[in-house]
C-alpha cells in the first residue's frame, strides 16, 4: 500500500494523517505544520534510539530540538509527570510557535497533547504514534490527559494536534502483547462503525497476530481505521451530540478494569477487549444483540489473543468506577451496546443492576 494521507476535517483547524513505510520527509512535513524551529521531543524512554534519529533528521534541517523522556507504563499519566514537562517547556524557553512532538504510544501522546493544551494556553502539537492503538486511536481526534487515582482521564482536555505521522515501521519491534492490545481497538471499529473491518480481521487474524508489521492487512486496517476516527472527530469533536460517544464502545468497563486492577496491570487494548465482551453481553440479555455476533466477537477476540473474562474480585469497585464515567447523564450510567455489526447505539436505560450482573457471571 503506498503512502497515504487521511484529513481531520475541522475547518481551520484541519490536520493530515500521513500513514507509510520508512523515513519519508518529516521535517518539510513538519514545517507545513508548524510557525516555528524549536521543537520539544517527548518520547517514551525506551525509544531513545527512534528519538535520537527523528531529532538528528530535525537539526539537520534547521531546527532545534530538545528531549524530554517520558517512563513506559500507564503511571505517567499523572500530574507529577505533566509538571515536569511543563518544567521542561518553561526552561526551554517554548513560546506559541514551539512545537510539542510526542513519540510514543497513548501515554506519551496523551500526556505530551495535555502539556501542549495547558502551556502559555496551547502549543501546535505533533503526534509520532510508535503502536498499533496509538496509530488507531489515542493520535487521532484530540483527546489529551492524565489519570487520578479516582479514575482514568479524569483530568483533561481536547487539543486537536497540527498532524499526525504514522511510520507503520515501528510496529517491527512492537512486542507481542501490545500488538493485541492494538487490534481490540481496530476490533472496536468493525463492530461500531464498518462490519468489513472484522471480515478483515478473521481472513488475516493468524498472521495479524503473528507478525503484524508484515501482514499485507495492517497498513489498510490502520488506514481504515484512522479514516473512521477522522469521520467521527469531524462530526462530533467534542462530544456534543452523543455521535462521538460510540468510540467507547467497551470503554465504561474497561476503565473500570483498568482503575480497579491498578494503572498498567493491563493494557488498554486489553481492557477494552474484556469491556468489549461485558457490553455485547449486556446487550444480548436486554434484548439489543442476536447471540451469534456475541459469540463471533469473543471468536474474535480469542484468536487475536485477547481476554474474554473480567478479573476476579469484588464487583462494587468497578461500579464505584463506572458511576464516574464520563458519558453518564443526571447519574444514570450510559452503556454504547451494539445492536449487530456496524451499529451500535448509546443507551441510558440500563438498571446499575444488569452491569453487576454480567460482571460477575463473565469473571474468569
Amino acid at each position: 500500500m503506498p503512502d497515504t494521507t487521511v484529513t481531520v476535517a475541522l475547518a481551520d483547524r484541519s490536520y493530515p494523517i500521513r500513514i507509510g513505510r520508512g523515513s519519508g520527509d518529516l521535517p518539510t512535513f513538519l514545517g507545513s505544520l508548524v510557525p516555528g524551529r524549536l521543537a520539544l521531543l517527548a518520547h517514551d524512554e525506551r525509544l531513545a534510539s527512534q528519538a535520537g534519529t527523528v531529532g538528528e533528521r530535525l537539526t539537520q534541517a534547521g531546527w532545534r530540538v530538545g528531549f524530554h523522556p517520558v517512563p513506559s507504563g500507564e503511571s505517567s499519566k499523572s500530574a507529577a509527570h505533566l509538571q515536569a514537562l511543563w518544567t521542561v517547556l518553561a526552561a526551554l524557553p517554548a513560546d506559541r510557535s514551539t512545537a510539542l512532538i510526542a513519540l510514543g504510544g497513548g501515554v506519551v501522546g496523551d500526556l505530551a497533547g495535555f502539556a501542549a493544551a495547558s502551556f502559555n494556553r496551547g502549543l501546535p502539537l505533533v503526534m509520532i504514534p510508535t503502536t498499533l492503538l496509538s496509530m488507531v486511536d489515542s493520535s487521532v481526534g484530540g483527546k489529551t490527559g492524565i489519570n487520578l487515582p479516582e479514575g482514568k482521564n479524569l483530568v483533561g482536555a481536547f487539543h486537536q494536534p497540527a498532524g499526525v505521522w504514522i511510520d507503520l515501521e515501528h510496529l517491527a519491534t512492537l512486542p507481542a502483547r501490545e500488538a493485541a492490545s492494538g487490534l481490540a481497538e481496530v476490533v472496536k471499529y468493525g463492530i461500531i462503525l464498518d462490519p468489513a473491518i472484522l471480515t478483515t480481521l478473521e481472513e488475516h487474524a493468524d498472521m495479524l497476530r503473528a507478525n503484524l508489521a508484515g501482514c499485507p492487512a495492517t497498513a489498510q486496517l490502520v488506514a481504515r481505521s484512522c479514516e473512521l476516527k477522522a469521520a467521527v472527530v469531524r462530526d462530533d469533536e467534542r462530544e456534543t451530540t452523543g455521535l462521538r460517544a460510540i468510540l467507547n464502545y467497551g470503554h465504561t468497563f474497561a476503565h473500570a478494569f483498568e482503575t480497579v486492577l491498578g494503572y498498567g496491570a493491563w493494557l488498554h487494548g486489553e481492557a477494552v477487549s474484556a469491556g468489549m465482551v461485558c457490553a455485547a453481553e449486556l446487550a444480548h440479555r436486554i434484548g439489543y444483540l442476536e447471540e451469534d455476533f456475541r459469540v463471533r466477537q469473543i471468536a474474535l477476540l480469542d484468536r487475536l489473543g485477547l481476554p474474554t473474562r473480567v478479573p476476579r474480585g469484588p464487583v462494587e469497585p468497578l461500579l464505584a468506577v463506572m458511576r464516574r464515567d464520563k458519558k453518564n447523564l443526571g447519574g444514570a450510567m450510559r452503556f454504547v451496546l451494539p445492536k449487530k455489526a456496524g451499529l451500535v447505539e448509546l443507551v441510558s436505560t440500563v438498571p446499575e443492576a444488569r452491569a453487576a450482573e454480567v460482571l460477575k457471571d463473565l469473571m474468569g
